[in-house]
């Protein structure tokens, strides 16, 4: 059974154009821009955007959303300088704090898909428990580590002077994922389970089963995005991520994926998290206040959606 219709670069093309756009503008606007070390901070803050994006993508195609993930990204950096400090083997805490954010996808999955409560109603709720959890765990002090770790250079330390492992990670991590989407029977699931559940079911595709591993990757890539920023600074706070939640959907619906579900591609995820990036590195360098950064966000997502819909309207006249 072949569910999927769109093609594998096409409503990526927008995203890769408005990348393209962004950095133009930005390099007019400051001669900083166009550097090797503005282009490193670009990449190693969407190695940690966009392994939480690819994941996110994944879970929207298949019609869900996971709010939480800033509240994961939190605990597992968290968590994992508390398990350094207490001189908990680097690799078994690594592994510990990957079970964790399984655990935690485990719940989101299951009360969605078992118990039928929408996921943005489940993960906002446990966004807010989790949060609340890590700062009476931390009485709202950061947790920081002074130790040396092979675990951490591994994650995230630098090489060529302006860039960092995480950067290859996240390459890495875009073909796993544009594998299993667009290769593997999974994939070919999740679109099914996001355009048409109840025919998907009688088809046989096994729709909770989809949403739950899809719920379990999105919360493990967290995990693993907390680990990389925590390796990055060797230190973690309870309100770190607060606006991750929102930043992932701007990149997954920028590169379009439909809110709705059943539509959207792996790399335009990919695109969408290097727009938002550059955004943030590109806006500092202009001089832009601050909070022109969450106005751009917003924008971006309203203007993300109405591209996605025009794209979806050439799809379907071009499948007639």
């Amino acid at each position: 059974m072949q569910f999927k219709k769109e093609k594998f670069l096409f409503p990526s093309i927008g995203v890769i154009v408005a990348f393209l756009v962004v950095i133009a503008v930005f390099s007019v606007l400051s001669n900083r821009f166009f550097t090797l070390s503005t282009l490193g901070g670009i990449l190693t803050i969407t190695a940690e955007l966009g392994t939480v994006a690819l994941a996110v993508a994944l879970l929207m195609i298949s019609g869900e959303f996971d709010l939480s993930v800033g509240s994961v990204y939190a605990t597992a950096g968290i968590f994992l300088g508390m398990l350094l400090n207490h001189g908990v083997n680097a690799f078994i805490a690594f592994l510990a704090v990957l079970a964790l954010g399984l655990a935690i996808g485990l719940i989101n999955g299951l009360i969605t898909t078992k118990i039928r409560i929408p996921s943005f109603i489940t993960t906002l709720g446990t966004m807010m428990a989790i949060r609340g959890l890590l700062l009476l765990a931390t009485a709202g002090f950061p947790i920081a580590y002074r130790g040396h770790s092979f675990l951490l250079t591994l994650l995230n330390g630098k090489f060529a002077g302006e860039f960092r492992v995480s950067s290859i990670w996240v390459i890495v991590f875009l073909g796993l994922f544009a594998f299993l989407l667009n290769l593997t029977r999974h994939g070919n699931w999740t679109f099914a389970a996001g355009g048409n559940p109840l025919v998907a079911n009688a088809l046989g595709v096994q729709v909770d089963k989809v949403k739950i591993i899809n719920f379990l990757l999105t919360a493990s890539f967290a995990s693993l995005a907390g680990m990389l920023s925590f390796a990055r600074f060797k230190m973690a706070y309870p309100t770190l991520g607060e606006a991750m939640g929102l930043e992932t959907i701007a990149a997954a619906v920028l590169g379009g994926c439909y809110l709705s579900g059943g539509y959207g591609t792996i790399v335009g995820a990919f695109f969408g998290a290097l727009v938002i990036s550059s955004l943030r590195v590109g806006l500092v360098l202009a001089g832009a206040p601050s909070y022109w950064y969450k106005a751009f966000i917003g924008i971006i997502l309203i203007l993300g959606m109405i591209i996605n819909k025009e794209v979806m309207k050439r799809v379907l006249r071009a499948g007639r």
